[in-house]
């Protein structure tokens, strides 16, 4: 041990010496660790944004076989039945739920001014009781039977013409922007919420919707309450807990984006391996004479491995803090949108540079040091004694 620290110490002591080829070490794995985290902040914030808000104490019904609410239908008599369903919380004799429509409307982004189409929602005056963190920033709430609107602040921050006291138009309807509307960072905040009631008539809807959100009396009340629906007769419908929901819809896009992320951080860490291994044959090239010298002194073989990968690991390291701190302070809560494959509406979220990715992040540039500075440290100690006290 006495050998392994001597010699590792000297060996970081004379890191100045190869400044340069270490620096190109350590920005190649903090490039690494740069893109790598960044890409898998994107799919951390829309996963946060979409699965990780739901309630397990609410319950989201949409017609059998439907996957999202766009292709979904709810008649009234259905409604009717999910209304009298045991298990659902009461405030006096009215049931806890909103039969809710979704569609979408085109809306210029403010970035770039292309369009994209934005949910608007038709909802009752019971939606925001549904959702335990909802807050009007600004403003106030829609009044039924008007043509109000009001915004979800990650929609009113990316596209245009959303502003409180602004119009929203869509084909031959407009309403009124009339509040700003907060939802603890989830897809609600991506929505535009009006009347339900109007929506169907604006657009033709008859009297028929999409989706029924339910508050139930407990999270332990969602089994009786989906049992008691799926096996009545008069209904053809699926029920899930919010968050089972919202899950399935970030399922899609999410793992995408894992895969992407995970490829092009493989494919540039293959490349950084190459950066390491170089950086390591030059170490040891230019220290050869040293430790053929340490090695006919009678220093044995562990200790000069061990302090070549020493060396390695403290570079990889080094990159790895680097690359992460850049993503950390360009990255983490970033906002964008995107499509949503489930529903094809726009999504906006913010990327979320966790310290789990942090980590996973270092520890990816440590096994890349680890690799490339392995083959370099045997070539180390297997090096003729001869052959390194001869080397210039």
């Amino acid at each position: 041990m006495q050998q392994v620290f001597a010699i590792t110490w000297m060996n970081l002591r004379n890191l100045r010496a190869r400044a340069g080829a270490s620096w190109v070490a350590v920005l190649g794995f903090a490039g690494v660790v740069l893109v790598l985290v960044a890409v898998l902040a994107m799919a951390e914030g829309f996963n946060s944004t979409l699965a990780q808000v739901g309630s397990d104490d609410v319950a989201v019904i949409v017609r059998a076989g439907s996957t999202e609410e766009m292709s979904s239908s709810i008649s009234p008599e259905t409604l009717a039945v999910v209304t009298n369903a045991p298990g659902i919380q009461r405030e006096g004799d009215r049931p806890l739920l909103a039969a809710e429509l979704f569609i979408t409307v085109d809306v210029p982004k403010r970035a770039t001014g292309t369009w994209a189409n934005v949910p608007l929602r038709g909802t009752s005056e019971l939606g925001p009781k549904l959702r335990p963190k909802f807050n009007i920033e600004s403003g106030r709430m829609f009044v039924p039977g008007r043509d109000e609107v009001i915004v979800g602040k990650g929609a009113a921050r990316t596209f245009a013409g959303l502003d409180l006291g602004g119009t929203l138009q869509s084909g031959n309807a407009h309403w009124q922007i009339v509040g700003i509307f907060s939802d603890n960072g989830s897809v609600t905040e991506s929505e535009i919420w009006t009347d339900a009631r109007g929506l169907q008539s604006a657009f033709n809807r008859g009297s028929s919707f999409q989706t029924i959100r339910a508050k139930l009396q407990s999270e332990n009340s969602f089994t009786t309450f989906r049992d008691s629906l799926t096996t009545d007769r008069r209904v053809n419908i699926t029920v899930k807990t919010e968050r089972e929901f919202l899950a399935g819809q970030s399922e899609v896009l999410t793992g995408t984006i894992k895969i992407a992320g995970l490829s092009i951080g493989l494919l540039m860490g293959i490349g950084a391996i190459f950066g390491a291994l170089n950086t390591m044959y030059s170490a040891v090239a230019t220290r050869a004479r040293e430790i053929a010298t340490l090695q006919a002194l009678g220093f044995s073989d562990l200790p000069i491995l061990v302090s070549v990968m020493v060396e390695a690991l403290l570079l990889a390291l080094g990159g790895g803090i680097l690359g992460g701190a850049i993503a950390y302070a360009a990255f983490n809560g970033y906002e964008a949108s995107t499509l949503n494959f489930a529903s094809f509406s726009q999504v906006t979220f913010a990327f979320a540079v966790t310290p789990t990715l942090l980590m996973s992040g270092i520890g990816y540039a440590m096994a890349l040091g680890f690799v490339g500075g392995l083959l370099p440290a045997i070539r180390s100690i297997r090096q003729p004694i001869v052959t390194g006290l001869r080397a210039i």
